[in-house]
């Protein structure tokens, strides 16, 4: 039998549109981006990344950044205040979650301290970060494929 290769993606994003927000509560907002930008995924329960960009969003409006560890504690204290398991709340998956989110451009590191990219609105570093650069350079990788393709013979 002959081995194939693992195909892993030098980067990867999820885009999904829903329903405009209508009269959606802050949490509900921010876990319908968190959909919207594929880092929760439809029906998955543990969504502590909603509670992690909430408090990452709170500390940047103020311009503030903010070190992991006053992440977690804010995000304990946002699930208890919402009545929510406790689930994903430990350090190691703070980090990791914190860490998807930078490998998006959303949320960037100073010095061991987080905040939404350039203390920018979520429009901007939508715009700039994601869809111009990101997107758009994946977007660039398809083509050439597509090209590829168009000029290759069967």
């Amino acid at each position: 039998m002959s081995k194939i290769s693992k195909d892993t993606p030098l980067s990867e994003i999820t885009l999904r549109r829903y329903e405009k927000p209508g009269s959606l509560q802050r949490r509900g907002l921010v876990r319908k981006l968190c959909l919207s930008l594929g880092v929760l995924q439809p029906g998955d329960s543990r969504d502590v990344i909603v509670d992690i960009l909430d408090v990452l969003l709170h500390s940047s409006q103020q311009k503030k950044f903010i070190k992991a560890e006053d992440i977690e504690k804010k995000v304990i204290e946002q699930r208890k205040r919402h009545n929510l398991s406790s689930l994903g709340t430990a350090s190691s998956n703070i980090r990791r979650q914190i860490r998807r989110l930078r490998d998006i451009f959303l949320v960037e590191k100073v010095k061991n301290e987080y905040r939404i990219s350039e203390f920018s609105s979520l429009k901007e570093v939508l715009e700039e970060k994601i869809m111009k650069y990101y997107v758009a350079s994946i977007s660039e990788r398809i083509y050439e494929y597509c090209d590829r393709l168009d000029t290759t013979s069967k």
